[in-house]
């Protein structure tokens, strides 16, 4: 057996290893560079800063008293729930903006650049996770600042803002597929929205499933949003980890799995 054959293996090992590495590297100089367009148009955080600030103040003092009775005793309620909303739909700004650089001709310009053609998408993926915890951090602020003290404990909080982000990045790989399939990027926000709207809306996100009419508890009770929502609720107000957190992080890894494949395959077929 020539020395030759025996190299082999070990050198197509090697060389993956050392692909992998430019690949990581690639992908994170793609999430700095994410990173770079926020700092130079600040207004992208709009929606990750007022967001939060106008919904939290809207649906506490809208709907605070008709359902708890008053704000204080709403606020562990509707908090986690906002937070929720607020994180998962910020998700959709990956497909779009991902559709907006892909019609700018921008990535074509990385194609001619010596780097992993997966890293632009990789690197937007992971640059979104700034705006998921900017997102985060400013929810459970503004419940801090209208009164709300979390009985779970701070460790339990950072546990649920982990939690929700991991989620969101998750649930970001399908409008990413939207971002790569679409046409435009106002058709991306469109079907991201006509996905999402009904499905933050129709949880227990603001009121409590018991509330509603018995067919469509049903759908809230198998909602993901719902168990996320309860995962969230669980671990701020008594620091438990309970059924629905583990229901969250596999339905988390589904959505990967399945999306995750399929983004790169139709995004490696236009790059």
């Amino acid at each position: 057996m020539s020395s030759t054959t025996i190299k082999a293996p070990h050198e197509r090992k090697l060389r993956r290893k050392t692909n992998f590495r430019e690949s990581v590297k690639n992908s994170l100089t793609m999430a700095y560079r994410g990173l770079l367009k926020i700092k130079r148009t600040p207004e992208q955080l709009f929606d990750v800063t007022l967001q939060p600030i106008i919904f939290t103040l809207m649906f506490t003092y809208i709907f605070g008293g008709a359902i708890s009775g008053n704000v204080q005793n709403y606020l562990p309620v509707i908090i986690p729930g906002i937070l929720v909303q607020t994180v998962i739909t910020t998700s959709i700004v990956t497909g779009v903006q991902l559709r907006e650089d892909m019609d700018k001709g921008v990535f074509d310009r990385f194609k001619s650049l010596p780097i992993a053609r997966i890293a632009p998408l990789a690197g937007a993926l992971l640059a979104d996770t700034i705006r998921y915890t900017i997102a985060t951090v400013l929810t459970f602020s503004m419940g801090y600042v209208m009164g709300l003290r979390p009985e779970g404990g701070l460790g339990a909080v950072v546990v649920a803002g982990l939690l929700v982000i991991v989620c969101s990045w998750a649930i970001s790989w399908i409008f990413a597929f939207f971002g790569v399939i679409s046409r435009t990027a106002s058709s991306v926000q469109g079907i991201s929205m006509l996905v999402l709207f009904p499905l933050t809306f129709l949880s227990n996100a603001f009121v409590p499933a018991e509330t509603m009419p018995k067919l469509l508890q049903w759908f809230v009770k198998i909602n993901p949003i719902s168990h996320l929502v309860t995962a969230v609720r669980e671990l701020t107000n008594s620091g438990t980890v309970g059924w629905d957190f583990t229901i969250s992080l596999i339905g988390a890894t589904v959505i990967v799995a399945i999306f995750a494949p399929i983004t790169v395959r139709a995004y490696m077929r236009r790059a």
